[in-house]
């Protein structure tokens, strides 16, 4: 019987934690034939990824340029795609998300009659500048692809409502639980000196992180006087920062945050580090969107740094907290975690809405029941 050519592409750091477990899942899967394409959008945070999940690529495209735009980005993909495309001519190619490297490389796949699909499909703010460009992409995929895995009811309804055939919507959860669960450990050893020496039992660690285009500028300066606040107010706290390499991120980060001893400003970590040091720490604050789905994973309540979010249903859950960008907001919102064991525990063991850990499983069953004659 004739193997299931599937394509897996895909560039950033988030997308390749995401689609891991999926590789995994393909290639131990005898119905399909796998192939690994990257366009490296980022790189470096991106290797790291591939490293601990023991992946190799097939094609790396190699794209990542310093200062690089969207357009840039964009045509450069569909230029280094058509080749590739051309020669394997895969049934289907998968992608992931809202990056710039999703998108192109559905547009590519389209252009030429590939079918599409998507994973984590379906998440929406309904303002097409937040976050930006990611609600544009995801919500241009959606339209150009064919089969979407939708990691909760929400994702399938908004879809619905952009008039995709619940026939072509699969449920799945999420796939970065999967990721988690496969590397989270109680033994774990941190590679980095600063995390071994944090004292994960006596003090109440805040990992913080915020990268968001959005919130580059006052946004951003708001959150982090808001932090500085919370740290001069709570002796008990410590925060840890894995900071993006954006520089005008640094920018604004480090004249409110550098003096503060119990402010540990980090290069970003690898995914290893990060999935442990999540499931260490007591809070989270972050405007990152796997975050919130990560977090609570772990039982860990998530204050998100946003005026939006695309996973509504992680608030209606009760595993996250919108704090905004106003530092008021986000000082009376994380004291109260603080403050109250019962709002803590609360958030710490309400029901995560983004699965079990097996969506990959879910998504080559759908892939093979898509194919079948």
């Amino acid at each position: 019987m004739r193997k299931i050519k599937v394509m897996l592409l895909f560039g950033t750091r988030p997308e390749a934690i995401k689609m891991a477990p999926l590789v995994i899942a393909l290639k131990k899967d005898p119905r399909f034939q796998t192939i690994v394409t990257l366009t490296a959008q980022h790189r470096e945070m991106l290797d790291q990824v591939l490293e601990l999940f023991s992946i190799t690529a097939d094609y790396d495209l190699n794209l990542m340029q310093p200062g690089q735009t969207l357009s840039y980005l964009t045509a450069s993909i569909l230029n280094a795609l058509k080749p590739i495309l051309t020669a394997e001519s895969p049934d289907m190619i998968l992608v992931h998300g809202d990056t710039t490297t999703a998108f192109s490389a559905a547009l590519s796949a389209f252009y030429e009659q590939i079918p599409i699909g998507h994973v984590e499909a379906g998440l929406r703010t309904k303002n097409k500048y937040s976050p930006y460009p990611e609600e544009m992409n995801r919500t241009l995929i959606g339209q150009l692809g064919d089969l979407h895995f939708s990691p909760t009811l929400g994702n399938r309804d908004n879809l619905i409502r952009e008039d995709i055939p619940k026939s072509r919507i699969v449920i799945t959860g999420n796939t970065v639980i999967d990721a988690l669960l496969m590397t989270v450990t109680d033994d774990y050893h941190f590679e980095n000196p600063i995390l071994n020496a944090i004292d994960f039992i006596n003090k109440r660690v805040i990992l913080l992180t915020c990268h968001r285009r959005e919130n580059i500028g006052k946004p951003m300066d708001h959150i982090f006087f808001a932090m500085r606040e919370l740290v001069l107010a709570n002796p008990d706290i410590e925060v840890i920062f894995p900071m993006h390499p954006n520089p005008q991120i640094a920018e604004i980060a480090m004249p409110l945050l550098f003096d503060l001893d119990r402010v540990h400003i980090l290069a970003p970590l690898d995914y290893g580090e990060m999935s442990n040091l999540i499931g260490r720490a007591y809070l989270v604050l972050t405007d990152s969107g796997g975050l919130q789905e990560e977090a609570p994973a772990l039982g860990k309540p998530v204050v998100v740094l946003r005026q939006e979010t695309e996973r509504p249903e992680a608030v209606d859950a009760g595993t996250v907290i919108m704090g905004g960008v106003d530092s008021d907001n986000i000082i009376n919102i994380t004291q109260q975690l603080l403050d109250d064991p019962k709002a803590y525990q609360a958030m710490a063991h309400a029901i995560n809405p983004y699965g079990d850990g097996q969506a990959s499983a879910r998504i080559c069953a759908a892939i093979a029941d898509y194919f079948k004659p």
